[in-house]
């Protein structure tokens, strides 16, 4: 990729002005409990300060469902207030700094003023607590959030102009990018996920140090950067923040199967390349997402997921043909055995992992439907292996289809309308998602005459093959095909 290109997130630049206005819209909806907890630590002689994202939410017209406030008193004293201001209060991050709390539906985090020293092996610093909000301000990642609001007078906080920056849409670091990065090397997967997250550019400064500084990130622990990628990719524009990863190379340390796509040119010939073909796949996923009550509601993890990784096999697989072509073969199989190698080493959960691989596994299936009609037989097994990823395959294989030849895409899409009334025939008939033979381990047991082991196994895929190639049998007819292929299988 030649360079990163931020795609315009408004028309007009946003005034500040126009900003404060939302904010105050936005943070009369919990002022009152905000700045009656500021006036219980002004009470107790101390500062209190709404901080970070609630303060920036409120600028882009968004309330916060937890609050994250500031002080100047050290988490002894903010247990003991926090314990008579709310109905719970818990201190998990006390060892840095951070005392929790519940009132009604509001839920508050307080953390002490803090400085802090950092450890060029680690990202985890040394908690030191500071004396003032600005000190408390300037060890934050950007500037966007490092705004705050004083309580409970609603004194607004700016040291470091976030302010502007927000409504620039520019992404800085409030001390110099290259000391933000080696203090907490994790600040670059957050400067791509707020790319992709709240439409902001990334100040060309920061872009440098990000780009300097990428192998950095090999410090971070595997959690850590998953939990950001996971937000990039929930994102409303996660190819924002994807294009921006494999720019400054941070891709090469998180994902490194997405920028290998670059090298690899499509078969087809009418894409750049295959990355570009897969982040127009991911877009086009994206659009087939449904609203809360749909089959796939978005935003998914695991269709924007599958969409990324479903032509990663491709560069291994890329083979050049005697008359000049590509081919790929079986890129769908060894893509899915890299999916969860990827996935494992990113510490995703099992489940997901496997929802993910079957889809990319199964994407190319779809291919050859238009050219030859599918038996029934080959739809249910369709069906069968799709499991309950069924819906998201639908998905998957329709975002797939890129060609800029608009009677190819009319017939790609048509085919595949044709594959899905198919299965919707055949569901009505015969249970689809839950095909099993006609015959338990149980019934096969009692007509052989055996107990458990291999041959009711095998006897079991017998009847299943025969229920995916004519449908549902009947007791009667089941029995007796049982019956025929146990004798033959008689010495």
């Amino acid at each position: 990729m030649a360079g990163w290109t931020a795609v315009p997130t408004t028309d007009r630049p946003v005034e500040p002005v126009e900003l404060l206005r939302t904010a105050l819209s936005v943070i009369a909806e919990y002022a009152p409990q905000a700045i009656e907890l500021g006036r219980v630590f002004a009470d107790a002689g101390h500062e209190l300060a709404l901080v970070g994202g609630p303060v920036r939410d409120a600028f882009l017209g968004k309330a916060s469902v937890d609050l994250d406030f500031a002080t100047s008193a050290h988490p002894d004293e903010t247990e003991r207030i926090l314990a008579r201001w709310g109905d719970a209060h818990w201190d998990m991050g006390k060892e840095f700094g951070t005392i929790g709390a519940r009132r009604g539906d509001v839920v508050v985090e307080v953390t002490t003023y803090r400085t802090e020293a950092y450890d060029s092996t680690s990202r985890k610093p040394e908690v030191v607590y500071g004396d003032t909000l600005d000190g408390d301000l300037s060890r934050r990642d950007f500037t966007v959030n490092a705004m705050a609001l004083r309580l409970p007078d609603l004194v607004f906080v700016d040291p470091f102009g976030g302010l502007s920056d927000l409504a620039d849409r520019i992404l800085r670091t409030p001390a110099a990018p290259e000391q933000s990065f080696d203090d907490d090397p994790l600040r670059m997967m957050r400067a791509v996920r707020f790319a992709a997250q709240l439409g902001v550019d990334v100040h060309p400064g920061v872009l440098a140090a990000m780009t300097a500084m990428a192998a950095r990130l090999e410090i971070v622990s595997a959690e850590r950067v998953q939990a950001e990628l996971v937000k990039l990719l929930l994102a409303p524009a996660p190819r924002r923040g994807l294009e921006l990863m494999v720019y400054t190379g941070l891709a090469d340390h998180v994902l490194p199967e997405l920028p290998a796509l670059q090298l690899t040119i499509d078969e087809h010939h009418r894409h750049k390349d295959v990355y570009e073909h897969t982040l127009t796949v991911l877009d086009q996923a994206i659009d087939l997402e449904t609203g809360p009550e749909g089959p796939v509601p978005g935003p998914d993890l695991v269709l924007r997921l599958a969409a990324i990784m479903h032509d990663v096999g491709k560069p291994a697989t890329r083979r050049l043909e005697p008359r000049g072509g590509v081919s790929f073969h079986h890129h769908e199989i060894v893509g899915a055995k890299m999916t969860t190698k990827r996935m494992k080493a990113l510490r995703f959960d099992k489940a997901t992992t496997q929802a993910v691989s079957k889809l990319v596994a199964l994407h190319l299936r779809f291919h050859g439907y238009g050219d030859a009609a599918w038996t029934d037989s080959a739809v249910r097994r369709y069906v069968t292996d799709a499991g309950d990823q069924l819906e998201r395959l639908h998905r998957l294989t329709r975002a797939d289809c890129t060609t800029r030849n608009k009677r190819k895409a009319a017939r790609l899409s048509h085919a595949y309308d044709d594959l899905e009334n198919r299965i919707a025939e055949l569901a009505e008939e015969e249970e689809l998602q839950s095909i099993r033979p006609d015959l338990d381990g149980n019934a096969i047991m009692g007509i052989l005459g055996i107990g458990p082991g291999r041959e009711v196994g095998a006897a079991y895929q017998h009847l299943l093959a025969l229920r995916m190639e004519r449908g549902p049998l009947g007791e009667d007819e089941a029995r007796a095909e049982l019956l025929a292929w146990w004798e033959s299988r008689q010495p």
